[in-house]
């Protein structure tokens, strides 16, 4: 076994050219992964069963949100200040009853036509009534109002003490007028409007903190709006009409002024009008104006046809694929294309027939240039036509333009006053129509505003709602846990599941093993043949026997992306799995630098790889025999200061090619892939690596880094396997699909039962 290699030191053994070929395919799909994972259409789909697993994992995370979020909420609700709401009713009629109904001066009510409604509710809660109301219940001097609107104690801190400085006047006013700013705000802070859906009701709330006394303003609110609404029907009535006497005079003299003024304009300019002088002028302009954007139109597409036809080689033009006879000329081209291709295998190219073939393809391919000239030529005459059109439109289209131009020159300041004269004979006849109608109908009508409930002392609190904050709070913290846990599963970037390692980095799973919780060990959970550890690990070593052509790597490399994700665990596991079926199993401790398989199995390590990468030793003198039939042991030995420099020596090609032809498998417990050298080269020296993962510990950036560094090193990776999951936490339920494994001892429920089979 301590022969050399008979070829280049340091490099791999041949591997067969499909396990090449499957290398490079690795490699590609990788290095396309590795660059930011591709995602395709399924991958953008919403997933809802992924989202739960995500809220089960991360269930306690929603729990404790929902309680803050509801222990927040009730003592919130408990130490508010309770509101009580009083509410009258109101009916606002649209129209009063009239006792004389002019047209244009009684508004007609219309379904669709909310301006009116709109705008009572908007004098509900205007300021002036806010006022008003204010004023005639003397709230200023209420002792309610007062402790309702008591200023903070903080307004004391930051200034607003009492100050014996002499204020002016003015200052006092200002004073003053802010103090009454900020009642009629607080008072429209805490009225409210309600209008009743599909009917004429409308209901007034005041809400406070004393119930007699939002009773009170509410009334209040109710006979003052009444007031203030007959009040200024009145007002708006007699005003109405001194307004429209004073205007009526003023636009009587305004009317002979403006009339006097046509009548000598026309005179001096010699202006007879005679209906509108300018429509012809004007149509014809608008008929020039349509058909220069036509031919516009008309000329940019042709000249687009033109651009392109000028710029392609011929054959992607449309009219040229749309041409029969360089379609029927193509296919004479094919056939004969064809037959030369046919006799070529036959009859060389100087051949006569073969000569006279090629003169026909290419007098075919003249006749199709020559058609294709044709069509471009045809495309460009298109061109200038269309381009000749548009420039004779314009000329015409400027001629009209300074015909219509000197028209209306001529005519400008007649037509100044003959509107003025129009518009001020419209305003004349309107007003004297609307004083007339005034004068008739004014003052003839009723209140349209009446009471339908008034307010009574409410005795229930309208806020706060104790059922509905909770209700609220319960939406409000399970939106914010779910919320909290996928922000924190989308920061987790680990390798959680075995999609993980499938979609984000192309990788097969071989198998999935259950984590052991304490007090159970790996060496316990193996020492019972029926438990899913032990079944787990079995189902590793049946998907390793179909991981490529030839089964199972003969020289298998075991490697892992950090420290301690359980590929000694593995390392063991399989031999012991592989040793069971018969077959001679050597294990090889190739971590060089911390080494962990002679703890384990409990061996001394004073000898081993090192001695024999070095010469001390021959490969028979460091080999180990175990307790386990069929299963010999390499450990490292002393741990040498260079690594790198050993492993790629040709004593380990040489130690590898003898191993496996004196045993049926040979297993190395390989370093860490991530910041050493040694994981590359053994990764290229065996006949295939096997990547442990660990479920939450490894991270998606460092495993990909790991899968680049071998498949760079042109490491043949078969498959990867993850350990340490816990389907449960990860949001799975009790199992995760296929990787729910059966124990032989442990009788199951019906239900399960029958879903097995």
């Amino acid at each position: 076994m301590s022969q050399e290699n008979d070829g280049q030191p340091g490099l791999p053994l041949p591997a067969p050219r499909d396990n090449q070929a499957m290398i490079l395919r690795q490699g590609q799909a990788l290095s396309l992964d590795l660059r930011g994972p591709e995602r395709d259409e399924a991958s953008d789909e919403i997933n809802l069963l992924d989202y739960w697993r995500i809220i089960v994992k991360r269930r306690w995370t929603v729990l404790t949100t929902l309680g803050i979020v509801l222990v927040t909420t009730l003592v919130a609700t408990l130490l508010m200040t309770p509101v009580y709401r009083a509410s009258a009713t109101l009916q606002i009629e649209r129209d009063t009853i009239k006792v004389l109904d002019v047209e244009g001066l009684t508004p007609t009510e219309s379904p669709t036509d909310r301006d009116f409604y709109q705008t009572q509710y908007e004098l509900l809660k205007s300021r002036s009534l806010a006022q008003r109301v204010i004023a005639e219940l003397n709230l200023a001097d209420d002792p309610t109002w007062q402790a309702m609107n008591a200023p903070s104690p903080w307004s004391a801190l930051f200034g607003g003490g009492d100050e014996e400085e002499e204020i002016d006047a003015e200052a006092l006013a200002l004073k003053e007028d802010a103090a009454t700013s900020r009642r009629i705000n607080a008072f429209l802070n805490r009225l409210s409007i309600e209008p009743v859906r599909n009917s004429r009701l409308v209901r007034v709330h005041f809400d406070s903190p004393d119930p007699v006394f939002s009773q009170r303003v509410v009334n209040a609110v109710a006979q003052a709006y009444i007031a203030a609404n007959l009040e200024r029907r009145y007002d708006a009535s007699s005003y109405a009409k001194t307004f429209l006497e004073d205007r009526l005079e003023q636009m009587k003299l305004r009317l002979e002024d403006s009339e006097k003024e046509l009548v000598a304009f026309a005179q001096r300019e010699r202006i007879v009008q005679s209906g509108d002088a300018n429509t012809l002028s004007n149509q014809a302009l608008s008929e020039l104006s349509a058909a220069l954007t036509e031919a516009k139109d008309q000329r940019i597409r042709a000249e687009a046809r033109w651009r392109q036809a000028e710029s392609a080689t011929g054959m992607g033009l449309t009219a040229v694929l749309e041409s029969s006879l360089i379609q029927t000329l193509q296919e004479s081209r094919a056939k004969l294309q064809a037959e030369y291709q046919d006799k070529l295998r036959i009859y060389k190219p100087a051949f006569p027939a073969m000569q006279q073939l090629k003169a026909q393809i290419e007098e075919l391919d003249r006749q199709i240039a020559a058609e294709v000239a044709n069509i471009k030529a045809s495309i460009r005459a298109e061109y200038q036509a269309a381009l000749a059109q548009e420039q004779l439109l314009a000329e015409q289209l400027d001629s009209a333009k300074e015909e219509a131009l000197d028209l209306q020159n001529r005519s400008i300041q007649y037509n100044i006053l003959r509107r003025e004269v129009d518009t001020n004979r419209q305003q004349y006849e309107a007003l004297l129509q609307r004083y007339k109608e005034v004068g008739l109908a004014g003052g003839v009508g009723t209140n349209n505003i009446s009471i339908v409930d008034r307010a009574e002392v409410p005795t229930e609190r309208h806020r706060p709602r104790l059922v509905l904050n909770l209700a609220i709070g319960l939406l409000l913290g399970l939106f914010g846990g779910v919320l909290l846990a996928l922000v924190f599963e989308h920061l987790d970037d680990t390798v959680k599941s075995p999609e993980d390692m499938e979609k984000q980095m192309g990788l097969p799973v071989l198998g999935v093993i259950p984590r052991l919780k304490a007090p159970m060990t790996p060496a316990k959970a193996l020492a019972d043949p029926r438990s899913a550890f032990a079944e787990a690990y079995r189902s590793v070593r049946t998907a390793l026997q179909f991981s490529t052509e030839e089964g199972v790597p003969r020289c298998l490399l075991v490697t892992s992306p950090s420290p301690a994700e359980g590929k000694t665990t593995t390392v063991l596991t399989l031999a012991q799995n592989f040793a069971q079926l018969g077959k001679r199993v050597l294990v090889i401790d190739a971590d060089l630098r911390n080494p962990s398989l002679h703890k384990v199995m409990g061996l001394d390590n004073g000898a081993g790889l090192s001695n024999f990468l070095s010469g001390a030793a021959k490969a028979t003198e460091v080999i180990r025999e175990t307790g386990t039939g069929n299963l010999w042991v390499m450990t490292t030995g002393p741990l040498p200061p260079n690594p790198a420099e050993l492993l790629l020596g040709p004593k380990m090609v040489s130690l590898l090619k003898v191993a496996a032809d004196r045993y049926d498998q040979v297993l190395i417990d390989g370093p860490p892939v991530m910041g050493l050298a040694d994981a590359p080269i053994l990764g290229n020296l065996a006949n295939g690596t096997l990547v442990v993962f660990e479920a939450g510990g490894t991270r998606m950036g460092v495993a990909r880094h790991a899968l680049k560094r071998l498949l760079a090193a042109r490491a043949r990776v078969i498959g990867g396997i993850l350990t340490k999951f816990d389907s449960k936490a990860a949001g799975y339920g009790y199992a995760y699909g296929g990787h729910d494994y059966y124990s032989y001892g442990t009788p199951q429920p019906p239900s399960r039962r029958l879903a097995r089979r």
